[in-house]
C-alpha cells in the first residue's frame, strides 16, 4: 500500500513551475528582455549554421564543431524559454509530470553535450595552433565526426541515468518548483526521500562532464597561449591573447555556474542563486557562443561578406531584369 501510495505522489499529479518572473515587479518588462535574447540567440546560431553550410571555405573540422555547439545552444535554449513565456503569458503555472520529465531529459542532453563539444572545441585549437603539421591527421573529418558523434551519446547516457533516477523519487507537497524550468536541484527540494545518494552521483556527473573538461580547457588554451608567445610577431600575439580572453570568459561563465549550481549539497541550495546561476548557462551563453566563437573571427566575416555580396549582385540582376522588361 505504501508503495502504491508513493507511486501516486510520484506520477498522479502536475508539476508547478513558479517561475522566473512577478508579475507585479517588471514581469513583462524582464520577459520582454529575455525574448529578446532568446531571438538573438537563435537568430545568431541558426545563422551561423547556415552560414558554415553554404560556404566551402568553412567546411574545416573548426567550423563543423561549432555547428554542433549552435545547434545544441539552439535546441538547449528553445527547451525552456517558450515554455516559460506561454506560461507567464497564459497565467498558468503548471506542466505535466510527463512535460517535465521530457524538458528535464532534454535539457541533460544538450547541457552533457555541450560541455563536451567545448572541450572538443579547445583541443582542436590546441592542436591546429601547436600541431600544425599533424593537424590534417589528427583531425581529420572522420576523426571530428566521431568526435562531435560522441558528445551527443555522452549527454543522452547521462540525462538518461538522471532523468531516470530523479522521475522515479517520491513527490510530496505542494509540488512547486521554485524555478523557471524544470532542474533537477530544484526537484530534489520536493523528494520525500533522503536524496543524499543521488547528490553524490551528480557530483561524480560533475566531475566526468565539467571539471575533467575544464581542466583539459585550460590545459589546452595554456599550451596555446605558451606557443604563441614564442611567435615574435605583437600583432599575432595580440590577436591570440584576445581570441583566448574571450572563449575563457565564456567558459569561465558556463563551467563556474553549472559547477557552482551542481557541486553543491541540496541545503547550500536557495531558489534566487539558481535563477541567476541558470540565466547564464540556459540564456546568456547560447546568445554569446556565436558573437565569441564565429562573429569575431575573420573567417567567418568574409564568408559572410561574400554571402551578403551574392545576394547584393543577385538583387540587382532582378531589379536588371525587371526594368528591361518594362521597357519592352
Amino acid at each position: 500500500m505504501h508503495l502504491g501510495k508513493e507511486k501516486n505522489q510520484t506520477f498522479g499529479r502536475d508539476f508547478i513551475l513558479l517561475g522566473l518572473l512577478d508579475p507585479k515587479h517588471y514581469g513583462l518588462l524582464f520577459l520582454t528582455l529575455i525574448l529578446s535574447m532568446y531571438m538573438v540567440a537563435v537568430m545568431g546560431n541558426t545563422f551561423l549554421i547556415l552560414l558554415i553550410r553554404i560556404d566551402i571555405c568553412l567546411h574545416t573540422p573548426m567550423y563543423f564543431l561549432l555547428s554542433h555547439l549552435s545547434l545544441m545552444d539552439i535546441l538547449h535554449i528553445s527547451n525552456i524559454i517558450p515554455k516559460m513565456a506561454s506560461n507567464y503569458i497564459s497565467g498558468r503555472k503548471s506542466i505535466t509530470f510527463a512535460g517535465c520529465g521530457v524538458q528535464s531529459f532534454l535539457y541533460f542532453i544538450f547541457v552533457g553535450a555541450e560541455c563536451l563539444i567545448i572541450t572538443v572545441m579547445s583541443y582542436d585549437r590546441y592542436v591546429a595552433i601547436c600541431h600544425p603539421l599533424r593537424y590534417p591527421i589528427l583531425m581529420s573529418h572522420r576523426i571530428s565526426v566521431i568526435l562531435a558523434a560522441s558528445c551527443w551519446l555522452g549527454g543522452i547516457i547521462n540525462s538518461t541515468i538522471h532523468t531516470t533516477y530523479v522521475l522515479l523519487l517520491p513527490f510530496c507537497g505542494t509540488r512547486a518548483i521554485d524555478h523557471f524550468f524544470c532542474e533537477v536541484p530544484a526537484m530534489l527540494k520536493l523528494s520525500c526521500v533522503d536524496t543524499s545518494h543521488y547528490e553524490g552521483g551528480l557530483n561524480v556527473s560533475g566531475v566526468i562532464f565539467l571539471l575533467i573538461p575544464l581542466s583539459i580547457i585550460l590545459a589546452s588554451y595554456g599550451q596555446i597561449l605558451r606557443t604563441v608567445l614564442h611567435i615574435k610577431s605583437m600583432e599575432a600575439q595580440k590577436k591570440a591573447f584576445s581570441t583566448c580572453s574571450s572563449h575563457l570568459a565564456v567558459v569561465a561563465i558556463y563551467y563556474g555556474s553549472f559547477i557552482f549550481t551542481y557541486m553543491r549539497p541540496k541545503s547550500y541550495h536557495t531558489p534566487g542563486q539558481d535563477k541567476v546561476l541558470a540565466i547564464s548557462y540556459t540564456i546568456l551563453t547560447p546568445m554569446l557562443n556565436p558573437i565569441i566563437y564565429s562573429f569575431r573571427n575573420k573567417d567567418v566575416l568574409y564568408a559572410l561578406k561574400k554571402v551578403l555580396g551574392k545576394t547584393l549582385i543577385h538583387k540587382n540582376e532582378n531589379l536588371f531584369k525587371i526594368r528591361l522588361n518594362a521597357h519592352a
